[in-house]
């Protein structure tokens, strides 16, 4: 075990007396410790509740994060939060820790929608098509698609703003005014023949005007072939699949977050994107017949605990594993420690998940976040009382030495 002294800030900037630099083999130079090697572990951090409650840093969490750095011990901020790019989350995270960080070692719980932007093939790329993005602060989240590579966003402020009757409760027209864009090749609201036709629909963060976003996403999973204005004369066929619901050419619906809760300022945990999920599902069961009728709402959800979003960050981890190795980063990455708040997402989701290059990740569970003590509902590898804490462990159950 390492001594308390090393975790000062102080003990980590005399160390690095002791490095040189060396090259990496991709282009890049990376500190090395004199008694180096590469290390067979890895961590995941979630932030909020982890590293920061409601912006300020946890006890700890900057210090934990030095020591990995100076180490060269390869980590990863996995995060079901978003709602900013990735360069700009990462510079602010950095701000507030005073540890400097690359924009490389962020996975948020959008990350993976840019994926999309090409897709497998022509076919499914959506680069050139209209998506609608859901949620987030003023107008970032369509500035973060766009950064992404999307080159056709609007936002429900924008199909509001084109045509207001699509909503008739006007307590939020003053802050549409402010951020709506025009629609892309304008169509007229009041024909539904020439209505503007949504090819993907994105809840990038979570939502801030619930009752017009699910209303306007309701009109959409209604429509035909994702035309808003339209009504599918498939809905409610009893000879089809899902009694005809979405089954007319809609837009697929992509959540990117299941979380229902999330650590804020507020002593207890406050509601997120899951909780806006639930209610439009309980929305669509209303409108359709829902699960008693046999109709399900077909969408995709990423983020933690799901299995692709897991893959997507390891995918991620060994990247930089290798960028900071090069051809050393070659030996196996067997272990990878999972520290979170969130027994639901970060628990549930690292002893789910099953990777492809044989790495086995442990679960942290650590009591500075969502977590307030008791029997949680998803067993860590064990409790930690914050980062600090869980790095500790983590790092003796590695055996590792300096």
């Amino acid at each position: 075990m390492r001594s308390q002294s090393l975790w000062r800030s102080l003990a980590l900037l005399q160390s690095a007396s002791t490095r040189s630099f060396v090259n990496t083999g991709s282009g890049r130079r990376a500190f090395q410790t004199a008694n180096s090697r590469v290390p067979d572990f890895a961590f995941a951090f979630d932030i909020d509740g982890v590293l920061l409650r409601s912006s300020k840093p946890i006890p700890g969490a900057a210090e934990s994060l030095a020591l990995l750095k100076e180490q060269n011990i390869p980590f990863l901020l996995l995060t079901n939060g978003g709602g900013k790019h990735e360069t700009e989350r990462v510079a602010e995270i950095s701000e507030k820790l005073k540890v400097p960080l690359e924009p490389e070692v962020i996975v948020q719980s959008h990350s993976p929608f840019a994926e999309l932007v090409r897709g497998p093939d022509e076919q499914s790329a959506l680069e050139n098509k209209c998506v609608l993005v859901v949620g987030g602060e003023g107008d970032r989240c369509r500035q973060v698609a766009q950064m992404y590579g999307f080159k056709n966003v609007v936002t429900p402020g924008d199909i509001y703003m084109a045509n207001p009757s699509i909503w008739p409760f006007r307590s939020f027209k003053s802050y549409y005014e402010k951020i709506s864009k025009p629609l892309p090749n304008p169509k007229d609201p009041n024909d539904p023949s020439r209505g503007l036709k949504i090819d993907a629909i994105f809840v990038f963060n979570d939502p801030r005007d619930w009752a017009l976003d699910a209303q306007i996403i309701t009109d959409i999973l209604l429509s035909s072939e994702g035309v808003i204005g339209t009504i599918s004369e498939k809905n409610g066929r009893a000879d089809l699949p899902n009694w005809g619901f979405q089954q007319d050419g809609q837009p697929h619906l992509y959540f990117s977050n299941p979380d229902l809760w999330w650590a804020a300022a507020y002593h207890l945990p406050r509601l997120g994107q899951g909780g806006f999920r639930e209610a439009l599902e309980g929305i669509w069961a209303a409108v359709t017949g829902g699960p008693a009728k046999g109709v399900e709402l077909k969408k995709t959800i990423i983020g933690k605990p799901y299995q692709g979003t897991y893959e997507f960050a390891e995918h991620q981890l060994l990247r930089n594993r290798a960028r900071v190795f090069g051809s050393d980063a070659q030996q196996p990455l067997r272990n990878v420690y999972m520290i979170g708040d969130n027994p639901e997402s970060d628990i549930r989701g690292a002893n789910s998940y099953r990777s492809e290059h044989g790495s086995k990740w442990h679960s942290i569970l650590v009591r500075t976040g969502v977590y307030n003590g008791g029997e949680p509902a998803w067993t860590p590898t064990t409790i930690a009382d914050n980062v600090h804490k869980a790095v500790e462990w983590a790092l003796k159950n590695s055996q590792w030495r300096s």
